[in-house]
């Protein structure tokens, strides 16, 4: 016989699972319960759901008579109340219904990356609970309307890039949204001029992107009210004038980016040290000139910078080197030469970036050698020194650079023999056209030899400058030939 107390952990050990089990049936019983959706908000949802075409993904899910909670994209919170809207990429076409602005519970609200159209409904901007609202890649268009409210709105992010907006800034509409910290209008069709409140009472503002749409005018000096700031993008506009001192009182900027406007002025080193934090610099594409300040070695958290197609001039400054998280040096496009041809003006020291991945230095008026010091890269991806004067011999130490995929340097006044290790066998004849002196030695064995010819690298300018003599010299013999068969025809048939 076994001694009683044996038996009692087994049947506490029963007794404890029996009531587990127990309390996880009642808390799932009760679960649907606690978060069922009330019948105005399901008629809400339902009426969203009316604006959508007959085929939505949401037909299967969405029924009348269910909890709304379980639908497809909605949550809800314990007391019922559909706080989330989460749709995005589901295919989604049709409109919008202002329905979505009567779930007074209702805090983030993602619909983007469908086909939705027709005008984004103001009772969305207008929510007094809304705190994300993402209509991101879709087709809505109009203008957004809304007027001015004294009632303090609580959202804080706001996407509607890439649909097709039109319309003035919406200034009335943002004017009640002190707690806006991000607000993305890119790449729609908005005109004007960026409104100098764009910051006013905006204290947690710190993302801005009105880049690829159809703004102009000044950037207003306001801007740099917004202390907070952390990105603020403009590009692809009609910007027009200086970059406004005021904007380089903004020293929690991370990445400030006003490409391909008609911006001009130059880049004063006592602004530009200010943006200590900068981690991306763009303002390719505009008129500016100067040269490019020391100053910018001081931006130690730097990891792109992009000034092409600027008309900016001088040496490069070899500061460039003390960036040390840099990544992307962009300087095509523009007017950087030295005073001294004999002097190399891409300093050395470039070849201490050695998380570089992308240089491009083409269309310039660049003097002197090639630095071996870029043979240190061993990051970089992507090497552009074409349309420049650069001379003497291509340096060996490129063949270290392993991962470097894209290479041009045509178009320069390079000679000698084209290294073949490393990746230089991959690049077509293209990379080194326009520099005539320059040979394969693969091709012809005594490539270095004064006496060799060089394999002819042709590059299209000289194709063109040869093409009349050539076009001449084939018109002559032609009509030679011609007029020889003439005589000869003649002197057979007619004696």
């Amino acid at each position: 016989m076994e001694p009683l107390h044996s038996s009692c952990p087994k049947r506490n050990s029963k007794i404890l699972h029996i009531n587990s089990l127990g309390v996880a049936l009642v808390l799932l019983f009760l679960a649907p319960l606690a978060s069922s959706c009330t019948d105005e908000e399901r008629t809400s949802l339902l009426e969203f759901l009316d604006g959508l075409s007959q085929d939505s993904a949401l037909n299967t899910s969405w029924k009348n008579g269910t909890n709304c909670c379980l639908w497809q994209g909605v949550i809800c919170n314990v007391n019922g109340a559909v706080t989330d809207i989460s749709l995005a990429s589901m295919g989604l076409e049709g409109h919008i219904s202002p329905s979505l602005g009567n779930l007074t519970g209702l805090l983030r609200v993602n619909l983007s990356g469908n086909s939705l159209s027709s005008e984004l409904p103001s009772e969305l901007l207008l929510s007094s609970s809304i705190i994300v609202l993402d209509v991101s890649f879709n087709k809505l268009n109009g203008e957004l309307h809304g007027l001015p409210s004294t009632t303090e709105r609580t959202i804080k992010v706001i996407d509607i890039s890439s649909n097709l907006f039109t319309g003035y800034f919406p200034y009335n509409t943002l004017q009640s949204m002190k707690n806006l910290a991000a607000l993305n209008m890119s790449n729609n069709s908005f005109i004007g001029k960026i409104p100098s409140t764009v910051c006013v009472d905006k204290q947690f503002f710190t993302i801005i992107d009105l880049s690829y749409n159809q703004f102009h005018g000044n950037i207003p000096p306001e801007v740099g009210n917004c202390s907070m700031l952390r990105v603020l993008k403009a590009g692809q506009n009609h910007l027009s004038g200086h970059l406004p001192t005021e904007l380089f009182n903004v020293m929690s900027l991370e990445h400030l980016s006003f490409p391909n406007n008609n911006l001009q002025g130059t880049l004063h080193p006592e602004h530009v040290v200010r943006l200590s934090k900068l981690i991306i610099l763009d303002l390719g594409g505009n008129r500016l000139n100067g040269k490019i300040p020391n100053s910018v070695g001081q931006l130690k958290r730097l990891e792109e910078l992009h000034l092409s197609y600027n008309n900016m001039s001088g040496e490069l400054p070899s500061a460039l080197s003390n960036c040390s998280n840099l990544k992307t040096l962009i300087l095509q496009g523009n007017n950087f030469q030295g005073n001294n041809k004999l002097i190399g003006v891409i300093p050395t020291e470039i070849g201490q970036l050695k998380g570089l991945l992308s240089l491009n230095l083409s269309f310039n008026n660049l003097y002197g050698e090639i630095p071996q010091s870029i043979g240190n890269l061993s990051n970089l991806q992507a090497l552009d020194l074409s349309y420049n004067n650069l001379l003497g011999e291509i340096p060996y130490a490129l063949e270290r650079l392993h991962f470097l995929a894209k290479f041009n340097i045509s178009n320069n006044d390079l000679e000698g023999p084209i290294p073949t290790g490393g990746q230089f066998s991959t690049f077509p004849d293209s990379s080194f056209a326009g520099n005539p002196r320059l040979c394969r030695p693969a091709l012809m064995p005594y490539c270095n030899s004064a006496d060799a010819a060089p394999v002819s690298i042709v590059s299209t300018k000289e194709s063109i400058a040869n093409f009349p003599f050539a076009l001449a010299f084939g018109i002559f013999v032609g009509v030679g030939v011609l007029y020889d068969q003439m005589v000869l025809h003649r002197y057979i048939f007619l004696g």
